[in-house]
């Protein structure tokens, strides 16, 4: 560990010290909640631990509170891995016509992304963002949706890879459909300690809360449609409020994104670059 690593984390033990001299109830309270989410991971050992609580984990940890309350709103089972089925009526019509609105148009994507991408390491094109539009030039996407929240791509470059890490939410869940899958067992999404490799199926949905990372090891550009899918649930009105609640803190959609390029399909400058 580098020293400024090794100060961050001292740093962040003395405060979590602080509070719990200061204001031992609420950091009780907050140590039971992060128990209660971490836990939700099958692969439990020191280095997620400490990751959840002292790394990149923390933001995820002080959400708690909104994540459990999401839990107890949302419909049925609450599981790491998604799949179609698990959605219903009109909620999976939307996903199924997404899907294939992002068949009809990756040609197109794919070919004026890739353009873009020389000299990059990680491109984004976002055309919705938690309700908000985007990029407005696939006309397919701008219709009026009710469950799906955030529509975007996601772009590696060749040897491109994320770390581990966690989603900050989950009134949503994550869905990733990769747009270009080419058979190779270096090239997948890691979720909770499982390898899911696209070529055995291009569509993965799961909880982006849980510790996960995205690889493509392979020489090549790896396109994924990048969506953000209302949980099930009898209070969907309440779910939208909260999204709301999520894009006022998340304005600018580089703040979680810096590793990304962020584009617009036909190259003109978007906002929040990072």
């Amino acid at each position: 560990m580098n020293s400024s690593k090794t100060i961050g984390m001292v740093v962040k033990i003395a405060f979590y010290a602080l509070i719990a001299y200061f204001l031992p109830v609420l950091a009780l309270v907050f140590l039971v909640f992060g128990i209660i989410d971490v836990a939700r991971h099958k692969n439990i050992n020191g280095a997620l631990l400490k990751s959840y609580f002292l790394g990149n984990g923390v933001l995820t940890w002080l959400l708690t509170p909104f994540n459990l309350f999401t839990d107890l709103i949302s419909s049925g089972r609450n599981p790491v891995m998604w799949r179609p089925e698990d959605f219903s009526g009109e909620h999976r019509k939307e996903i199924d016509d997404l899907l294939k609105a992002f068949d009809d148009n990756k040609e197109t994507i794919i070919s004026e992304i890739g353009k873009q991408m020389e000299g990059k390491k990680r491109g984004m094109v976002f055309f919705k963002w938690y309700d908000k539009p985007g990029d407005e030039s696939i006309a397919d996407f701008n219709r009026e949706w009710k469950y799906i929240k955030t529509i975007g791509v996601s772009v590696f470059n060749a040897k491109e890879a994320t770390r581990l890490h966690y989603g900050p939410v989950r009134v949503t869940v994550r869905l990733l459909y990769n747009l270009n899958p080419r058979k190779s067992d270096d090239i997948f999404l890691e979720v909770d300690g499982v390898k899911y490799h696209w070529h055995d199926d291009p569509l993965i949905i799961f909880d982006d809360t849980v510790n996960h990372r995205s690889i493509n090891g392979e020489d090549w550009q790896r396109f994924v449609a990048f969506v953000d899918v209302l949980r099930p649930s009898r209070f969907t009105a309440l779910q939208d409020a909260l999204v709301g609640v999520v894009a006022a803190f998340q304005k600018v959609n580089g703040i979680f994104y810096t590793n990304w390029t962020q584009m617009k399909l036909k190259g003109k400058p978007a906002g929040g670059a990072a």
